[in-house]
């Protein structure tokens, strides 16, 4: 389970919740005149809520006030569960004067009390993602579309960048710097290299001396029918690993562009996977090309997607890209927060269901499935 420790004013007036301020009232009327609120329950799931008064270090000299580290403090920490919402009309465009009162949710088909409602905008943390084995067509629309993703993200967000075939490959580390990451992306060469360096295509057949080795197959025909090495799973694992311990205040997303082609021996499974992007709060948002468009609705993309309350978009043709990049940055910023404190469901168990309602009719809800309580001392 998550726990968070924050300052009493940030917390209390980024959350707006009330429980600080009277339990710090009521340990004032008990004689504890300088209190000091350390720690308090943030963007974060899992926990209990707990005090804990600490008295001065040794006697005061008369007159004297204590030390702001010598007062006696008070950590709190509470089981907040926070739910990021996507609301859209039968068009697709984004509703954003949606009420705390027009929303239901239910943990475990329990219906939970929302104690925490905004529709700030929030900054991103994002992993670009790119697939390093795409055909050629489909490869050479993504590197000609890649700098206007650069111009999705804002002076707040912050992006690293990986690309991934069989294996996940560190491009670039986080950044807020859009000059630098539009530089990174005018120098990626995707499908240049061999296989296990960051490419499992190659752009010329075995040769001897430098001549087409005889009877070797071409490029071309290898690579019909032949079984892919992408490991979809294991690279969105890698990219999740990045984000978990970015900042709470921040929504941690994952933009992959790829034709969702996913082999079978995946070191980590789509549920562990899966398993993770719950526990850390990451939503996938996937931009399906080539293969992905025939397949949609039933690739791993979209079962990423949906599953962690992201969404998925499809490019049949290059030209589109570049109006689907700014699509995605302004879905995954633009949210509704909620958050709730669990009640009457089995603490016990580690996974939970969550279900989110909306009492306007005719729009369409994207929100993840559920959440992993995970354990901390």
């Amino acid at each position: 389970m998550k726990r968070a420790s924050r300052d009493y004013t940030a917390v209390s007036s980024a959350l707006g919740l009330s429980i600080i301020p009277v339990l710090a009232a009521l340990l004032l009327a008990c004689g504890y005149p300088f209190l000091r609120v350390v720690g308090a329950a943030g963007a974060v799931r899992g926990g209990r809520l707990q005090a804990q008064a600490q008295q001065p270090q040794g006697p005061q000299p008369q007159g004297q006030q204590p030390s702001l580290d010598q007062r006696p403090t008070i950590s709190v920490r509470s089981e907040l569960v926070v739910v990021p919402v996507t609301a859209k009309d039968g068009r697709g465009n984004l509703i954003g004067d949606l009420r705390q009162n027009e929303f239901r949710i239910l943990e475990d088909n329990v219906e939970q009390k929302i104690t925490l409602f905004s529709t700030e905008t929030t900054p991103l943390s994002a992993v670009v993602l790119l697939d390093d084995d795409l055909k050629t067509k489909a490869s050479e629309q993504v590197q000609k579309s890649l700098i206007a993703m650069a111009g999705g993200f804002s002076a707040v967000d912050e992006a690293a960048v990986g690309r991934f075939d069989a294996f996940y490959t560190p491009v670039l580390d986080f950044t807020r710097d859009n000059d630098q990451l539009i530089t990174e992306f005018k120098g990626l060469d995707l499908n240049s290299s061999v296989p296990g360096v960051g490419s499992t295509v190659m752009t010329e057949g075995p040769s001897v001396n430098g001549a087409p080795a005889p009877g070797a197959p071409s490029i071309a025909q290898k690579n019909v029918g032949r079984d892919t090495t992408k490991h979809i799973n294991d690279a969105i694992h890698a990219a999740a690993e990045l984000l978990r311990d970015r900042g709470r205040d921040r929504r941690k997303v994952i933009i992959i562009v790829s034709d969702g082609v996913n082999a079978k021996n995946n070191t980590y499974s789509y549920e562990d996977t899966l398993k993770l992007l719950l526990s850390i709060d990451v939503s996938i948002y996937a931009i399906g090309v080539d293969a992905a468009v025939l397949n949609r609705g039933t690739n791993v993309l979209s079962h990423y997607a949906h599953a962690t309350g992201g969404d998925v978009y499809y490019s049949a043709r290059g030209s589109s890209l570049a109006e689907l990049y700014s699509h995605v940055s302004e879905q995954a910023r633009h949210q509704y927060t909620l958050g709730y404190v669990p009640s009457g469901t089995n603490r016990a168990q580690d996974y939970h269901s969550i279900e989110v309602r909306i009492r306007r009719p005719e729009l369409t809800l994207l929100t993840r499935d559920g959440y992993y309580q995970i354990p901390r001392p």
